[in-house]
């Protein structure tokens, strides 16, 4: 009679992202003397965990400690020591860095929009007005002329998109190019629908130098400008793909947003991955 042999998950963290990211992991707190228990979970296993729950929507008590990457309180709680030192938005600063090394982002232009979901509950929600004022949230989504994310935010379902422009642009970070370019944080231009046609968006562009591609309510028709915005519209269901963030349930600002910056990281890392 033969036995089988379960096979491991797949990795969902590969050895290039995991090249960027342990440099980045804060140390561990120390062990208090005298003290025994059960040995420290490898971080690479709590990424794993994490980014595996991020994918698959599964509740965080609920995963499956047979697959090696520790409990699910194990990995929240390291998650949420890892936002508190600022590893995500670090980490993602650091595949764009290596990706626009790389030649691989361009800057001619950007496109911004967002997606609204249900939420259950706590931080960064409000009533959907698309959704008969239910709780959501909304996930605001910068991507480069190729759709590479270069940022996202969470803000609750009642913000209006225009509202997040100027925060979205100044919380970019100088990213590298390769040769001799200085780093980029604003694109040339922004494409934007009629939800930013205000003229404190086109006021704060101007001042950014940055031109405005945005279509003006009443004037241009949406499909003018769509073909360049698709590219936002084709990440933002890349985004929702995981599972975790279609349907909000953890209900603080830390955990959310770092489940979106660890989400928008991983959909750059692919383009890591087949090009490093």
């Amino acid at each position: 009679m033969s036995s089988s042999v379960s096979s491991p998950p797949p990795r969902l963290i590969s050895d290039e992202l995991w090249a960027l990211v342990e440099p980045l992991i804060p140390p561990p707190p120390p062990a208090v003397h005298g003290r025994t228990g059960r040995p420290r979970t490898g971080d690479r296993d709590v990424l794993e965990g994490i980014a595996f729950v991020l994918s698959t929507g599964i509740g965080w008590t609920k995963l499956p400690t047979e697959l090696g990457y520790g409990s699910g309180v194990t990995c929240w709680r390291r998650m949420r020591e890892w936002a508190e030192a600022g590893l995500f938005d670090q980490l993602h600063r650091a595949v764009l860095d290596r990706l626009g090394e790389q030649g691989q982002l361009d800057w001619s232009r950007a496109s911004l929009d967002s997606v609204s979901v249900r939420a259950k509950g706590g931080e960064l929600t409000g009533p959907n007005p698309t959704d008969r004022g239910k709780a959501g949230s909304k996930y605001h989504l910068l991507v480069d002329a190729g759709g590479l994310p270069l940022n996202v935010l969470v803000s609750g379902a009642n913000r209006h998109d225009s509202m997040l422009v100027e925060p979205i642009l100044d919380s970019m970070p100088a990213i590298r190019r390769g040769g001799r370019g200085h780093p980029r944080r604003r694109p040339v231009k922004l494409h934007g629908d009629k939800g930013y046609d205000v003229p404190r968006v086109r006021r704060y562009l101007r001042r950014r130098g940055i031109t405005a591609r945005i279509a003006r309510i009443g004037r241009d028709s949406s499909a003018r400008l769509g073909r360049h915005r698709w590219v936002v519209e084709r990440t933002l269901g890349w985004l929702l793909s995981y599972k975790r963030l279609a349907l909000r349930y953890d209900r603080t600002a830390t955990t959310i947003t770092a489940l979106a910056r660890l989400a928008v990281t991983l959909i750059c890392a692919r383009r890591l991955t087949t090009n490093y």
